[in-house]
C-alpha cells in the first residue's frame, strides 16, 4: 500500500510484516507541460536530474548524480540522466540505495531534484518522486510535486536513519538552482 507524503511528513521504511528494508528504490518521474504558441499546443524538453547527497552528521560525504553514477562505497547507484522526461507513468530516472551496505557514519540521504536547462517547474507536468521497496516492486510512499511554481529546484525528501532502521521524509521545498551544487544551502536547513 502506498503512502502519499505530504510535505515534511515521515514514513518508517519498514516491511509490513515486520523487518526492516534492504534495498530502496528512489524514482522520480515528470513530463513537459504543453504550451499554447502560434501553431497550437507544443512541448519544450525539459531535462530533470535527480540527486542523492549523503551526509555523516551534518556534513557531505559523497554525492550520486549524473556525473557520478555510483558512490564511493558503492551503495547508492543512479541508473542513469534522461535527458527529456516523460516515458509514461514510470520513472524517468532512478536512484538505487542498498540500505545495508549504506556506511554507518553515513546517516542522511537527501534527495534533490533540479531543472538543468533551467525551466520552471511552472513548465513541468505530472513529477513525483517515489520510494520503492527493490526486493519485491512495491511502492512505499509517494511525494507529487504539485502547484508548478517559479523555481528550478526541490528538496525532494530524505532517507535517514530511526533506531535500528531507516525512515523517509518528505521535504518538497522549493529551491533555485540547476545542480546538487547550487542546493547545498537550502538542503543544509533540512538536515
Amino acid at each position: 500500500m502506498t503512502v502519499n507524503l505530504a510535505k515534511g511528513q515521515q514514513v518508517s521504511l519498514t516491511k509490513s510484516g515486520g523487518g526492516t528494508l534492504s534495498a530502496v528504490r528512489m524514482g522520480l518521474g515528470w513530463q513537459a507541460a504543453p504550451r499554447r504558441g502560434l501553431f497550437g499546443r507544443r512541448t519544450r524538453e525539459i531535462d530533470l536530474d535527480a540527486s542523492a547527497v549523503l551526509f555523516a552528521a551534518g556534513d557531505l560525504v559523497d554525492v550520486v548524480f549524473f556525473q557520478h553514477l555510483i558512490s564511493n562505497d558503492g551503495s547508492v547507484r543512479h541508473t542513469g540522466d534522461n535527458l527529456v522526461g516523460g516515458v509514461g507513468q514510470g520513472d524517468d530516472e532512478s536512484i538505487l540505495v542498498d540500505l545495508q551496505r549504506v556506511p554507518v557514519h553515513v546517516d542522511q540521504i537527501v534527495f534533490t531534484v533540479n531543472s538543468f536547462t533551467g525551466q520552471t517547474f511552472a513548465e513541468v507536468e505530472n513529477a513525483f518522486c517515489r520510494l520503492v521497496d527493490e526486493t519485491n516492486g512495491q511502492e512505499l510512499a509517494r511525494h507529487t510535486l504539485t502547484g508548478g511554481g517559479p523555481y528550478t529546484a526541490q528538496i525532494m525528501a530524505k532517507v535517514h536513519r530511526s533506531g535500528d532502521g531507516w525512515a523517509m521524509t518528505a521535504i518538497g521545498a522549493p529551491a533555485a538552482g540547476r545542480t546538487f551544487k547550487d542546493l547545498m544551502p537550502a538542503i543544509g536547513s533540512h538536515l
